[in-house]
């Protein structure tokens, strides 16, 4: 029996502490739960680019080796990759703003 007042007391006192912790340092948000960090995000634009970028690169560099020109469907290319990923980055970052005013919104209705 005297055990069982020990166990009540323990109890009690961590619950105590649990809910002074939890006044102090408040309700922690994960890194986790982010959808996006904002360093995910700027490499997932860079990688968007760069792979824009390359495939234009390669489309150019082999038209100009099968026909055997001079590096001219390479700079086309190029510039077409260069535009494809500038579009592609413009349509994340319209993507990630619409989720982060939907995640607003939801919360101003609560």
């Amino acid at each position: 029996m005297a055990e069982e007042p020990d166990h009540a007391r323990l109890r009690a006192l961590e619950e105590r502490i649990a809910k002074v912790k939890g006044a102090v340092e408040g309700p922690r948000k994960r890194h986790q739960d982010n959808q996006y960090s904002q360093a995910q995000l700027a490499w997932r634009m860079v990688v968007e680019l760069v792979a824009g970028l390359g495939i234009g690169f390669g489309i150019g560099y082999g038209l100009d080796v099968l026909f055997g020109t001079l590096p001219i469907f390479m700079v086309l290319f190029i510039f077409a990759g260069l535009a494809a990923g500038v579009k592609t980055m413009l349509r994340s970052a319209k993507e990630v703003q619409e989720r982060k005013a939907a995640q607003a919104a939801a919360e101003g209705d609560d």
